[in-house]
């Protein structure tokens, strides 16, 4: 069975209506792996919503998370923002609304395209409307309780200035370091800031200040009511912030903690960890703009959340998307071995429970990338398909599918692809110098493939068997017609590459370059 299922039918045998929750905090460039966080969680919302559960999934952005420091890829002026409120920050590029926009944004857009299924809150909103002031007040009412608890758990140096609440002073826009415990009476408590000297007073039900995350996690497991939520292994230690949770949120607010859903780091494999043209790390807005968003999905999906997943954006990208089809394809057409029945139904969950009538049309992605390479838009893409009948019964999902695909590997040529990969056809005879041997092999082939079928398979025996009775071997005549063709000696699949061509354009290179 799926991790998801299993996950699911423990959550259906605790509540009537699960919530599932998530988040993230948008203080800077988002990594891929956190797309893992909600990939995780939308597995299970789905596997819930497929066995029948009233599920609903939240997706918590932590707007009211402080800069705690300048990231190399801010300007220096950012310095004076550094501990403010990211809602509070203007925005680096002058384009949204506030610093935790510019950063969620793509983000979000990466979310919609995966499918993600969720209603948006921003923290900051929730400490606006006061739904933390319960919380908070209980954290003051107990805060000798709290700290025992997080001595207790993370077996840590008791701490007797803990401060499970820090005001945000209205003068530097700054949180401050801790109020002044004893001056606390409902609604508000006291402060001095240690940055700007302003004293004042901090209304616990507006948003004048905030829970340390240790409180302020597990308030929103009592806030939402969440039955389950997927967080990082970092988290799930002995001692760690779902450990002294547990207690607080039972202890300290009366409520339940979720479900835990530990998952594993992604790590960036090979060289194509960075983005070639900006110099970044692979966030999920590059993932899902070089990776059709089901294929990125499965990815996710396809192993147990605690076991780490190497994600590999330059050849790897290829591997994903032929082993997706190929669990496609065992979905449609049956035949898949025990090992691969929980694969299969990871192409399942990747679909959200909306699974194609029937198979969709399957252009192998290595063959795409050929085909892109030697095309300037959809159009020429198609034409070259139609030219070996790859999309004669096409339909209209298919031709929105393959538009996609197209567009995920122009993006990766552009920034992630390995340059092994990448040619352009010379649409003139190169400039270079063949040998005597070599001419002699390319006008051989003049006649035969003339009188050939144009297609992958009849090409490559052709080539083949010419090269073996020729003084240059097969090898050597794979690389004369690389390099006539896109002056290189190595390159695609030579049939297939061939194949995608006109026959009158090849022959009458063959004939140019043997004169």
């Amino acid at each position: 069975m799926h991790w998801a299922d299993v996950i699911a039918d423990e959550i259906i045998g605790k509540c009537d209506k699960p919530l599932i929750s998530t988040g993230i905090s948008p203080t800077g460039y988002i990594h891929v792996g956190s797309l893992r966080e909600a990939i995780t969680a939308e597995a299970v919302r789905s596997a819930l919503e497929s066995k029948g559960s009233d599920v609903r999934m939240i997706y918590l952005i932590d707007s009211f998370d402080p800069l705690r420091k300048r990231y190399e890829f801010l300007p220096g002026s950012f310095e004076e923002h550094v501990k403010k409120p990211i809602c509070n920050i203007p925005c680096p590029c002058g384009e949204h609304k506030t610093y935790a926009d510019h950063f969620i944004q793509p983000f979000l857009e990466a979310k919609d395209a995966i499918g993600v299924k969720c209603e948006i809150i921003w923290t900051h909103e929730l400490y606006e409307q006061g739904k933390f002031a319960e919380m908070i007040d209980a954290s003051f009412a107990k805060r000798d309780k709290v700290i025992e608890i997080l001595t207790e758990v993370s077996q840590k140096e008791k701490n007797e200035n803990y401060a499970p609440y820090t005001p945000l002073c209205p003068k530097c826009g700054k949180f401050v370091k801790q109020p002044d415990f004893d001056s606390y009476k409902f609604p508000y408590v006291s402060y001095k800031c240690e940055q700007c000297g302003h004293e004042g007073k901090a209304d616990i039900r507006k948003a004048d200040g905030k829970l340390t995350w240790r409180l302020e996690w597990p308030a929103k497991w009592k806030m939402f009511n969440v039955s389950a939520e997927p967080f990082g292994k970092d988290h799930a230690a002995a001692g760690g912030s779902y450990d002294t949770g547990l207690r607080i949120v039972k202890e300290i607010f009366g409520g339940n903690a979720p479900h835990p859903i530990p998952y594993e780091f992604v790590q960036l494999k090979g060289k194509g960890q960075m983005h070639k043209s900006t110099g970044s790390s692979v966030t999920g807005i590059d993932a899902i703009s070089m990776t059709p968003p089901e294929v990125l999905t499965y990815t996710f999906l396809r192993v147990n959340p605690e076991r780490h997943i190497d994600y590999d954006s330059e050849m790897g990208i290829l591997d994903m998307a032929d082993e997706y089809d190929r669990m496609e394809s065992l979905f449609f057409d049956g035949g898949a071995t025990e090992a691969e029945e929980n694969a299969v139904r990871a192409y399942e969950l990747s679909k959200h429970n909306r699974i194609p009538k029937k198979m969709p049309l399957h252009i192998p992605y290595r063959h795409l990338v050929n085909v892109v390479q030697m095309s300037d838009g959809i159009d020429g893409v198609l034409e070259i398909l139609k030219r070996n009948g790859d999309f004669d019964n096409a339909t209209d999902d298919d031709l929105a599918r393959l538009n996609q695909r197209v567009c995920c590997v122009r993006f990766w040529l552009n920034g992630f692809a390995p340059d092994a990969v990448k040619f352009s056809v010379s649409k003139n005879m190169p400039s270079i110098k063949l040998s005597d041997d070599e001419t002699a092999y390319l006008k051989s082939l003049i006649t035969s493939l003339s009188a050939s079928e144009w297609n992958a398979e009849s090409i490559h025996q052709i080539v083949s068997e010419t090269g073996k009775n020729s003084k240059i071997g097969m090898k050597g005549g794979f690389q004369a017609l690389y390099k006539i063709l896109i002056n290189r000696t190595s390159g695609p699949r030579l049939g297939h590459f061939l194949a995608t061509m006109k026959k009158d354009f090849v022959i009458q290179r063959l004939k140019e370059a043997s004169a």
